[in-house]
């Protein structure tokens, strides 16, 4: 009775919360930008303007393309890499998680001027090289996500498993424990990628115009807009999160019925 008693409180007293941080802004920004000329009446006037603003195409293709190829490079990179950690490589367990939280610590301005000087003379002074830094920055996420889901599952039973019949290292990261962790991979690519979509410190150190930089300038043109742009953004990124959650979910049915 004392946990029921204590609990009920607390579920009201979170939602209240979340609804006066959270939803509340929301739904003012939204209701803000449908607003109309001088602010009069609700039309859709302020997202037309929005869609038919020079560059917002581009920029925006511009930003996906760079955060799947980051999503996509970032599990290439680290899912070998974790597997390894956890399965033979424990006292470098340590080493590699303080790396990863390097991003964090290290300056935005820093990590774009010097990281840049760095690179490959193929990459340097093309857009693909925000690709590596969108990795970079996501490192300290995805490493938990992925170290998180990986010791939620029997990861020595299965490579063994996998190995004693006949599978190769690659077959059984991309047939075995890639379905097995599907939850940690997904919220991998999802934190990349929102990540990455709304970089703009480093994009703009680097005078790139993706999504965010174009949005800077957009928005200073009609107040409005700006917050038509925000919503935009805000919804875009709630729907890709439902698309991969579903996407997750049907992954992990297909998988049971295998089994």
């Amino acid at each position: 009775m004392k946990r029921i008693s204590l609990k009920w409180p607390l579920i009201i007293s979170s939602s209240t919360l979340a609804i006066l941080i959270f939803i509340v802004p929301l739904y003012g920004a939204t209701v803000y930008s449908f607003k109309g000329a001088g602010g009069k009446g609700h039309s859709w006037a302020n997202y037309q303007w929005l869609i038919h603003q020079d560059g917002f195409a581009p920029a925006l293709l511009t930003s996906l393309k760079l955060a799947v190829l980051a999503a996509l490079f970032n599990l290439f990179l680290m899912v070998p890499t974790m597997v390894y950690l956890n399965l033979r490589g424990q006292k470098f367990k340590s080493i590699v998680d303080f790396l990863c939280i390097l991003p964090l610590i290290i300056p935005v301005v820093s990590l774009a001027i010097g990281a840049q000087v760095a690179m490959p003379d193929f990459l340097q002074n093309t857009e693909y090289e925000l690709v590596f830094f969108f990795v970079i920055i996501a490192l300290p996420y995805t490493y938990r996500a992925l170290d998180t889901s990986l010791q939620t599952v029997p990861l020595k039973t299965l490579v063994e498993a996998s190995r004693s019949l006949g599978a190769s290292w690659s077959v059984t990261i991309i047939r075995v424990i890639v379905p097995a962790i599907r939850s940690g991979i997904t919220g991998a690519v999802f934190l990349t990628f929102a990540l990455s979509i709304g970089e703009y410190t480093i994009t703009s150190l680097l005078h790139w115009e993706t999504f965010p930089t174009w949005t800077v300038v957009a928005g200073q043109q009609n107040i409005l807009g700006a917050i038509a742009i925000s919503v935009f953004s805000f919804v875009s990124a709630i729907a890709l999160l439902t698309v991969i959650s579903l996407f997750s979910k049907k992954g992990d049915q297909r998988v049971e019925v295998d089994e």
